[in-house]
């Protein structure tokens, strides 16, 4: 009796390699800024780096989208492992209430774009999440032959654990099984994903996280149920991703997702804006 050989198919973001050198070099998020970093990875797999007044990292994301620094650390919002990082290159507004702070998903698209010189456009989707339009709108990225990036604004409490096994990887790609370990933490945050790997019984899609602790060096895989989960965040504040790609390469993005019925525009997320901190 002879067995066919089970086909796993990999597929990566265009710009993917760019994404994850940069991520590796600006590791770990500066505290409250998730949304900002990954925008400054987008900016960076795009081969868009800064000029003469000083480089596009996650605190010039920041302060273009007018993020908000909670006036307090508070460790207790930290994956476990994680001192935090309060070394700001630049002058950020604070907030008094942690709760409120961090990045909205509109003020990232904005930053985005600025920061691009419109080069870029940050197109954000609020859902409605299922397996053929999330699946649907990587492949329309990854179709792409100029760099693409997708950032996840989700509830990490809908996550596997970063540190899957090989065996609870292999039984959910082969055979659909869902069990894996609890999750790291439990709050709102931003994500990049980078690629999917397929197989028989589902798909892994592979993120790149904000914290050395998660995963691998901040690389994790996670299974397209817990993903659509954390991205809905039905018990918390909206969520939804936001697809940066190249001006020239919006229409054909947004035609296909008017395909596969996504709502355009950005979401309440549940932080502050700047006008609202006064």
């Amino acid at each position: 009796m002879t067995h066919e050989p089970t086909r796993l198919d990999l597929d990566l973001l265009p710009g993917a390699r760019e994404l994850l050198a940069a991520h590796s070099r600006e590791l770990p998020q500066r505290d409250d800024l998730c949304g900002a970093f990954c925008g400054a990875l987008a900016l960076h797999a795009a081969g868009i780096e800064g000029g003469e007044s000083g480089p596009l990292d996650q605190d010039a994301v920041a302060l273009a989208a007018g993020s908000l620094v909670s006036a307090r650390a508070d460790p207790s919002a930290l994956p476990r492992g994680e001192r935090g990082r309060r070394d700001y290159r630049l002058s950020l507004p604070l907030i008094d209430d942690g709760s409120l702070s961090g990045t909205t998903a509109g003020g990232l698209t904005v930053a985005v774009r600025e920061l691009s010189s419109a080069r870029l456009a940050a197109i954000p989707y609020s859902g409605p999440w299922t397996p053929v339009t999330l699946g649907g709108l990587f492949e329309a990225a990854a179709a792409l032959e100029r760099p693409a990036t997708l950032v996840a604004n989700l509830a990490t409490r809908h996550l596997w654990g970063s540190r899957a096994g090989a065996e609870e990887l292999l039984a959910y790609l082969l055979d659909g099984r869902l069990e894996g370990p609890a999750p790291d933490w439990d709050v709102g945050h931003f994500v990049c994903v980078i690629g999917r790997l397929s197989g028989p019984g589902g798909s892994l899609y592979g993120l790149a996280d904000t914290y050395p602790s998660l995963g691998r060096a901040g690389i994790h895989v996670q299974p397209l149920e817990r993903l659509l989960a954390a991205v809905e965040r039905r018990d918390m504040p909206a969520g939804g991703i936001i697809a940066i790609v190249f001006a020239e390469d919006a229409p054909a993005v947004r035609s296909r997702a008017e395909e596969l019925g996504l709502r355009e525009g950005p979401w309440d997320n549940g932080t502050a804006t700047p006008e609202m901190r006064r």
